[in-house]
């Protein structure tokens, strides 16, 4: 039909991969994912994404049909990055955050409601925020709330009706206001309300009263180095959060997801969670994957993220439960702070977290698929289709199937990538990965079947993506 897309190439689905397959798109939807028995063009067709037509004879797909020919390359369908935060810095916003996404190979962000001027606490910011969208971002995003510290359970009902994809709420105090600690008799009302509702709570899992105490002793002996960050925040404090998370959820009937996860221990408790039945997920991301604390002196500041770097042993201990599919999703956590807020000689001064939305996708594919850790299917389920149906996105986002978005990257797994901050599309310019030689190259992305990204830049100005909310029951 005039008008339709066709991908060629290998196409990474939920079942299998299939190699020399083709996709069909209308409409922005995917209408076909079909095996490929001979896949080149003959002429009258339009190839696309700078790749040639193929041979003369073969395959004949029409006038008017558009062919992106990634033949020998890999067709993925988008990420959908979990945890994002636009707005914690904010120079970064939308634009540049969804610009990083789209090179990166993520077509959907879920963002979070820590926004450094007004966190999403009520239905009128979420409109006021959900508006802010139009024009300015390059991929689709879907958004988070939270509550107040005080009385900020009455709002919940309201900004589901708004359009929530579900709640994030800490369990340590970064801010009174922006990033505040919610009480336990908080949460279990916040969690019966977000259920009711069919949502999923995220949960940022330390305690604070044992971390405060710890900064304090570690202030007082003198000790500010960026080690003392780490130390300050011992794996009790992640874990014994995570049980009070767990415990709650499981009385609430809650789908309780815990956030950016560094210990194999944390990973443990939900699986025991989750085989009693709950309807629990956990993630991790790639910086504890790839960097450990035999990195944080080297990076000084920019090594500051909560919860921590963790040991050797701890990274290793989760790429074995990433592989054996503990863990549901890798995520960011993009963090965009500017350089200048990572750069005190004492630790505990530096803004936490790091950027990584561009760089989420590259590295995985190369640590995980690359090194053979990881097959496709496993990199496509926990960068996509996990973090799609766990934010009530299925059906929409996350995988290559009939009727889903065409929301998809071309990767070259003969291709390099090479990491380098001041290359990368986020106002922070800065990566924890300065230098590191990746095998595999993004060559290109499209969202909803219009490309947003080509050769490592953008395509075309902002404004393409939109705002999506749950398909979820309430």
């Amino acid at each position: 039909m005039a008008g339709d897309i066709v991908v060629l190439g290998d196409l990474v689905t939920p079942s299998r991969v299939i190699p020399n397959g083709s996709m069909t798109i209308r409409g922005g939807k995917i209408v076909d994912v079909a095996d490929g028995s001979d896949t080149s063009t003959r002429p009258g067709t339009s190839p696309h994404n700078g790749a040639s037509s193929g041979a003369s004879d073969g395959a004949f797909y029409g006038d008017g049909v558009t062919v992106i020919d990634a033949r020998g390359k890999c067709v993925f369908p988008g990420t959908v990055d979990a945890h994002v935060h636009c707005y914690s810095e904010l120079a970064e916003g939308f634009t540049y955050a969804t610009a990083a996404a789209a090179v990166g190979g993520v077509t959907t962000i879920v963002e979070m409601p820590y926004d450094a001027d007004k966190p999403v606490v009520d239905a009128a910011r979420f409109e006021e925020k959900r508006a802010m969208l139009d024009g300015t971002v390059h991929v689709d995003v879907a958004m988070l709330g939270t509550i107040r510290k005080v009385d900020g359970v009455r709002e919940i009902p309201a900004i589901v009706e708004a359009g929530a994809c579900g709640f994030k709420v800490s369990m340590f105090e970064t801010h009174a206001t922006r990033f505040p600690r919610i009480t336990g008799n908080d949460l279990l009302e916040a969690f019966e309300l977000i259920a009711a509702a069919g949502l999923t709570v995220d949960v940022h899992a330390e305690d604070g009263e044992i971390i405060m105490a710890a900064v304090e002793k570690m202030r007082a002996t003198g000790r500010h180095d960026p080690l003392a960050h780490g130390q300050s925040r011992p794996p009790i404090a992640e874990s014994a959060s995570t049980v009070l998370a767990l415990e709650l959820a499981s009385v609430a009937g809650t789908q309780l997801h815990v956030c950016h996860a560094s210990l194999p221990r944390v990973i443990d408790l939900v699986s025991m969670y989750k085989d009693q039945g709950y309807p629990v997920s956990v993630e991790t991301c790639p910086h504890y994957l790839v960097l450990s604390e035999d990195d944080v002196e080297r990076l000084g500041g920019y090594s500051k993220i909560n919860p921590p770097l963790r040991d050797a042993d701890a990274v290793e201990g989760l790429w074995e439960r990433l592989v054996d599919g503990s863990i549901d999703i890798v995520s960011s956590d993009h963090a965009p702070w500017l350089a200048e807020k990572k750069q005190s000689p004492v630790i505990f001064d530096n803004s936490s977290g790091a950027p990584g939305v561009e760089t989420l996708t590259p590295l995985l594919l190369h640590h995980g698929v690359v090194s053979g850790r990881l097959s496709m299917l496993d990199a496509a389920r926990v960068l996509a289709e996990t973090p799609a149906k766990r934010f009530g996105l299925e059906g929409q986002k996350g995988v290559l199937a009939q009727g889903a978005d065409a929301d998809f990257f071309i990767w070259d797994p003969a291709g390099q990538t090479v990491l380098r901050g001041e290359e990368l599309h986020s106002k922070a310019q800065w990566t924890p990965y300065e230098g590191a030689q990746l095998r595999g190259r993004i060559e290109s992305t499209y969202v909803r079947g219009t490309c947003v990204a080509r050769d490592g830049d953008v395509a075309g100005a902002p404004g393409w993506g939109r705002f999506v909310g749950p398909r979820t029951s309430r």
